[in-house]
């Protein structure tokens, strides 16, 4: 191999390393900018090519760079994203991911990965809701968000301001872990047994059970609304769905959740929003795309 190709292959090399060693953050941008992982694994791959092709020795931050590439193509996305999602069949819920390993996915804050967090986010506009993840999530400084969303950082700040006022005033009262699986615990019981009452008591009274199935038959295709209406709902359905559940806990987006077998051979993911108040919503995955990105990040998390 002659010098010049060595050369290359160590700069290349060095391209990589670099590379790799941010790309936990560069996911976590385009994860909570879009609430999907296979739309967040399609631009870390392009922000990967943009690197291979860019004149890097003219580059003195890596990290802003790739942050201010990963951060723009997410903008373009979620910009297309919307479209799409108005012709969604069934409410649309974010593409969850397996936290495990990684509970922030690569941010200083985690807070804003929860999937009722990311359902929030959605009612911003793409600039709004990169400006608040760059900020809120990874604790970029204000100049340093201006140069990847060429803006000033008066305007930096006023889009920040005006997102976390958005977020602010629909965001529930958090509880702690315990609190959350202790729910969802008395929520299982409850379902299996059909007993209404037992449901309504751990439901907020404006309580919302949504099933993301994406069109595939069996999935409810409006949410339902009210603690009674849901009540009735979950236990009309005790006597054949529950009998025999084998349930696998596990850990997505932060927090607790439950794949429960669907029929004999599909599974269902079950997270849920929760206060003081009780149970907020119901967030049913039975999309089998989003399902299948599910465990592969279950499978990548347990090899990590």
């Amino acid at each position: 191999m002659s010098s010049e190709s060595l050369e290359q292959a160590g700069t290349l090399e060095e391209a990589a390393s670099a590379f790799v060693a941010l790309r936990p953050r560069l996911f976590g941008i385009a994860y909570r900018m879009l609430g999907s992982a296979a739309e967040a694994e399609d631009i870390v791959q392009e922000a990967w090519l943009r690197w291979q092709n860019t004149d890097r020795s003219a580059i003195e931050n890596p990290s802003a760079f790739l942050a201010q590439i990963t951060t723009r193509l997410a903008i373009n996305v979620a910009q297309s994203a919307r479209v799409r999602r108005e012709a969604y069949i069934g409410p649309w819920l974010p593409e969850p991911v397996d936290t495990s390993s990684d509970p922030t996915v690569g941010a200083e804050r985690g807070e804003a990965l929860e999937l009722a967090f990311l359902l929030l986010l959605e009612r911003l506009t793409p600039t709004e809701r990169a400006a608040y993840v760059l900020r809120e999530a990874f604790v970029y400084p204000y100049e340093q968000i201006a140069d990847i969303l060429q803006l000033s950082p008066v305007n930096v700040r006023q889009l920040v301001s005006r997102a976390r006022k958005h977020v602010s005033a629909a965001r529930r009262e958090p509880i702690d872990r315990m609190e959350h699986r202790r729910l969802l615990t008395a929520f299982l019981a409850a379902a299996q047994t059909g007993n209404v009452a037992a449901l309504e008591n751990l439901f907020a009274a404006d309580v919302v059970s949504s099933s993301d199935g994406g069109g595939i038959r069996g999935a409810a295709r409006f949410p339902l609304v009210g603690s009674a209406r849901v009540g009735k709902f979950i236990a009309a359905f005790a006597p054949r769905f529950w009998p025999g559940a084998d349930f696998t806990w596990v850990e997505a987006n932060g927090q607790v959740g439950v794949l429960v077998p669907r029929g004999h051979t599909g599974v269902a993911l079950l997270a849920i929003e929760a206060s003081p108040q009780g149970i907020h919503h119901l967030m049913w995955i039975v999309n089998p795309a989003k399902l299948d990105a599910f465990a592969r990040s279950r499978s990548r998390g347990h090899h990590t």
